[in-house]
């Protein structure tokens, strides 16, 4: 009773929170009083919660908050196969899907070649991601994992950064080796990357490879143009398998510049081994408050028009009230 109801009946007090029932608790028995609809719903939910404690699963506020939607969504998938769905165990820890979206996402990477997970921040999709190459690796699927992402500034101008070429680069490639230092020793990392087994680079690097028996990665996709997506697809190889991630309402391309992974699902919507998945604010695994970011940025940008729509004196941005384009006065040459 104890693991049910969390310490301190912390997860007791989320339960009452999320149903209009009351639930009276007495030794080892559990009351649930309300309409029927709600009680099957709290029932059910004391059933998941119990076959995941079983199973060894800590029960958390956090994962009694991600149990609850998937019930009132009666999606016909229990709750405790996605979180009790392993996907990879390193360093005492494991890393598993969250969501029923996100086992969606896992279960597509074992079926299909080649991946596209398009979402908004924080709903995981490269760490999903890097944990199916990681586990791919472990057990000798592939022979090496590739980690890819276009260098492309969001709102910085990438060659005003001081250093050398790969100095620069490099900040833009830290999140895939935040990704890997979570799931290997990073002892090994070095080692790994020494040898080839595991690359980290920008997109550009890879024009005109094959990349045979590989775990393929293609991070922040919405910042790749449509020649550059067509250029990374056709790198695949025998034996490999792609995933390609991003989140097209973050394009930070220049303005009138066709980001490649919103074409690239018209273009390929269908295709046979090729499997689109959709992940949104209900899916996010950071903060909760991300969630409520992402859904208010969404209805900001269906009120307004996107986020170049009128400020609050009625005008465009970067235009005058009169509709002619703001000046900020003559722009000095780079030096």
């Amino acid at each position: 009773m104890v693991s049910l109801l969390g310490s301190r009946d912390e997860l007791l007090h989320v339960i009452e929170g999320s149903f209009r029932a009351d639930i009276h608790v007495r030794g080892n028995e559990i009351t649930i009083t309300g309409t029927a609809p709600e009680t099957a719903l709290v029932a059910e939910l004391f059933e998941e919660m119990t076959k995941l404690a079983g199973g060894g699963t800590e029960l958390t506020p956090a994962v009694v908050e991600r149990i609850i939607p998937m019930l009132r969504r009666k999606s016909g998938v229990r709750p405790a196969e996605v979180l009790s769905l392993d996907i990879l165990s390193s360093r005492g820890r494991t890393i598993r899907p969250k969501t029923l979206n996100q086992k969606r996402y896992v279960d597509a990477i074992d079926q299909h070649t080649i991946v596209f997970c398009i979402g908004p921040a924080g709903t995981g999709k490269t760490y999903l991601a890097m944990a199916k190459a990681v586990k791919a690796l472990q057990a000798k699927e592939v022979n090496r994992i590739i980690l890819t992402r276009p260098a492309m500034e969001a709102g910085e101008l990438l060659g005003f950064l001081p250093g050398t070429l790969y100095e620069k680069i490099d900040p833009y490639l830290r999140p895939l080796y935040d990704a890997l230092h979570d799931m290997l020793d990073p002892e090994s990392i070095p080692r790994l990357m020494a040898a080839g087994t595991i690359e980290v680079a920008p997109l550009a690097y890879m024009r005109g490879r094959t990349l045979n028996d590989s775990f393929i990665i293609l991070d922040e996709a919405q910042n790749t143009s449509a020649e550059q997506m067509k250029m990374f697809l056709t790198r695949l190889g025998f034996g490999s398998r792609m995933v390609v991630t991003g989140d097209v309402t973050q394009v930070d391309l220049p303005a009138g510049q066709a980001s490649g992974l919103r074409l690239v699902q018209d273009i390929l919507e269908g295709v046979e081994d090729i499997q689109f998945i959709r992940l949104t604010s209900h899916d996010v695994v950071r903060h909760r408050l991300v969630g409520d970011i992402v859904n208010a940025y969404a209805a900001y940008e269906a009120r307004t028009g996107g986020m170049d729509g009128p400020v609050r004196d009625g005008s465009l941005r970067g235009r005058a009230p009169d509709g002619r384009a703001g000046s900020r006065g003559p722009r000095k040459r780079a030096q």
